[in-house]
């Protein structure tokens, strides 16, 4: 549709910020600190898209967006390789107790004793989740040398040499180190607490870079100090600093062994470079097509594009008859439909609708909307 009028801004907005500045914007994107509320989406004049310039979309009310007939995009995988490779740095600096050595070394220290540092080959990783990000590590892993098991609800197929195992508590038990790489669920809230840390081999390292409210905090850093986790490196948080100026603070600072980093697992210009080009074609592909396809909220609908004709999309409330009274409309009017493209879910209903024929868009677009359940009709060319 060729946007030519686009505002950058450098730091999130609060919400009062954010309805001031989302009057008359049809697309937004924003990155994870910038939440859209139900109060932002009411606001929300000209709204036809969200991106989110991120992993998560935990920061926008998705069914609030969907129910306005607002589709959200992400880019859930654009980071993976990024957050496997610090994954697997952190095994290696664990096992071999790097953190505390260079801190003594920076301290005027000098302590060259081989106690508590070991190869990683041999060792047992256990991974759990065994998605986009699990299955990379293990990859990695196993050309390290390690022998890897892994645990997920869903059955996963192994690559390489990795094996299943059928419970939680029989990864925690038989792993050197554990990784976690699971998503922010009501399922995986406090999956790892005081039980789960006792469950664990004794002289383990432990490894968090998927979400901050998956681990308890506090039994975990009361079992490094007890020794029976060797160290841990933990990137994601149940608090974490809204800004970079605002203080950190963890029961797991200062503490030996254990590798702290500020959310950083896709912080990296090649993360970052996939991200802005996944998100930003789906809007684009949206905006100029009326794609759906990896939308996180929203029925996923792709209609090839077609030389000629006019194209029509119509988000409505999912209800029997809607499509009859849809499909008369054209009818009425002498419309062919060439193509036609509906999917629903237990809300609403988007149809992608191509017709040959003469039509007046905006007198057409206006009975498409009036049409009773609509959210939201939009004539794109």
């Amino acid at each position: 549709m060729g946007y030519s009028n686009i505002e950058t801004l450098a730091v999130g907005l609060d919400e009062d910020e954010l309805i001031e500045k989302i009057q008359g914007v049809h697309i937004l994107g924003i990155r994870s600190r910038t939440r859209v509320t139900e109060k932002v989406l009411a606001a929300a004049n000209r709204l036809l898209c969200i991106g989110c310039f991120c992993i998560g979309t935990n920061q926008v009310s998705l069914d609030a967006a969907r129910r306005a007939g607002v589709p959200v995009f992400n880019a859930p995988y654009s980071n993976t390789r990024s957050v496997a490779e610090l994954v697997l740095g952190e095994i290696v600096m664990l096992l071999r107790r790097i953190p505390e050595k260079s801190k003594a070394c920076h301290e005027g220290g000098w302590d060259k004793s081989a106690k508590n540092s070991f190869e990683l080959r041999g060792k047992t990783l256990g991974i759990v989740g065994y998605g986009h990000i699990g299955s990379q590590l293990s990859v990695l892993a196993e050309a390290m040398g390690m022998q890897v098991r892994y645990f997920d609800i869903e059955k996963k197929l192994a690559i390489g040499n990795a094996r299943p195992v059928a419970t939680l508590a029989e990864l925690l038990s038989t792993s050197d180190v554990v990784s976690l790489h699971v998503p922010a669920t009501p399922q995986t809230k406090n999956m790892i607490g005081e039980a789960e840390i006792a469950a664990m081999k004794k002289g383990s390292y432990f490894i968090n870079a998927s979400r901050g409210n998956v681990v308890v905090i506090e039994p975990l850093a009361q079992a490094i100090k007890d020794g029976k986790i060797l160290g841990a490196a933990v990137d994601v948080f149940p608090k974490e600093p809204a800004a970079n100026g605002e203080e950190f603070e963890s029961p797991l600072r200062n503490l030996p062994n254990v590798i702290l980093t500020p959310h950083i697992g896709g912080s990296t210009l090649e993360a970052q470079a996939n991200i802005g080009l996944e998100v930003a074609e789906k809007l684009v592909k949206y905006s100029d097509n009326g794609s759906t396809i990896g939308a996180v909220n929203f029925p996923e609908v792709s209609l090839p594009v077609k030389a000629g004709g006019t194209r029509f999309l119509h988000i409505h409330k999912n209800v029997p008859g809607i499509m009859r009274r849809l499909n008369e409309l054209f009818s009425a009017r002498d419309l062919n439909i060439s193509a036609q493209f509906l999917q629903t879910d237990p809300e609403i209903g988007y149809v992608v609708v191509d017709v040959d024929g003469d039509v007046d868009e905006t007198e057409f677009l206006g009975e498409l909307s009036a049409l009773d359940g609509t959210v939201r009709a939009r004539f794109l060319y």
